[in-house]
């Protein structure tokens, strides 16, 4: 990819359209999360359950029920095998998605507050969870247990992921802190935001060297890590109440995907930062969005007043 000079013209965009709309769930969907291969996806609820989906028939395939409480956050391992789940009983389960009863494989203890957000890293051996328990934690996958405990933030933790190799831990909280930690040894490297905003969401470009930052300000922001600088502000969207998941579309083009609270999904291009699309339908805020890795697909979820999955792909 050119870095100056004349750039390459990116494909020329194709607008999304509603494609189908899915109940998977009684009450509001808090995720919405494509396997890494594209085969499936899954959802989680505040109904305690996930709903595991085929992308390609867009059928139902299982309800996975175990948790007590509500499910804030899900994660697929790299080989699209397996789910963790993050609740609000304080635990994370790991789930065959593949096994004809998709059990659940291991229930993981450790925090003592609301779980809320979860990520595999790359090799999958490794889990890390944010809690509102102000606590990061990193599992062992194989035996179950918690192998660390971070701390460092001051009220909850909003997201928690690795960057592609592993080495590092991006977290971002209510406090209104973004933090960059050693994943081997749990020590704080950087400080990039340290406001009295609340971070809603962050997580590692597919390139691992941006970083993109949601703050309760009706804010999205790419910054290079390295640097501590901010290099592209995205703002058209609603975004003042909610830990909103916004994301990375990469199959036709670069752009940043995000829910608002004005029940729209915003696309906007990811060098320009121009909106290039706002997609209509939901009718409650639009708490995540996930897209798919191989083909032109959307799904977008939407919270209680909505309930559903719509899938959006985009136009022959």
């Amino acid at each position: 990819m050119a870095t100056s000079g004349q750039s390459q013209q990116p494909p020329p965009y194709k607008p999304y359209r509603l494609h189908k709309i899915l109940y998977p769930h009684n009450r509001a969907i808090s995720c919405v999360k494509f396997s890494n291969n594209g085969e499936l996806f899954a959802t989680a609820s505040l109904d305690k359950t996930l709903a595991l989906y085929s992308s390609q028939t867009l059928t139902l395939i299982s309800i996975l029920s175990g948790h007590t409480e509500g499910i804030s956050d899900l994660s697929w391992s790299s080989d699209s095998h397996y789910i963790v789940s993050a609740s609000d009983d304080t635990t994370l389960r790991i789930w065959d998605a593949h096994a004809s009863s998709s059990d659940c494989v291991k229930t993981l203890r450790g925090h003592t507050g609301v779980v809320f957000c979860v990520n595999f890293n790359q090799p999958s051996n490794l889990i890390v969870s944010g809690s509102f328990d102000e606590t990061i934690r990193v599992w062992d996958v194989k035996t179950g247990r918690s192998i660390m405990n971070i701390t460092g933030h001051s009220m909850p933790v909003t997201s928690v992921s690795f960057n592609p190799d592993g080495s590092l831990i991006v977290s971002g909280s209510h406090d209104g802190s973004c933090k960059i930690w050693d994943a081997a040894t749990g020590l704080l490297l950087k400080t990039l935001i340290d406001d009295k905003i609340g971070v809603s969401f962050t997580k590692f470009s597919p390139n691992g060297k941006f970083i993109l930052i949601a703050t309760l300000d009706n804010t999205l922001k790419l910054s290079n890590y390295l640097t501590g600088k901010f290099l592209k502000i995205y703002q058209g969207h609603v975004n003042k109440v909610y830990c909103i998941t916004p994301t990375f579309s990469v199959t036709n083009g670069k752009y940043i995907v995000s829910g608002s609270e004005d029940h729209c999904v915003y696309l906007w291009d990811l060098q320009g930062r121009n909106l290039i699309q706002r997609l209509e339908g939901h009718t409650d805020t639009v708490i995540s969005v996930s897209c798919h890795p191989k083909q032109n697909m959307i799904a977008s979820a939407g919270l209680d007043k909505d309930k559903a999955v719509r899938i959006w792909v985009q136009e022959p």
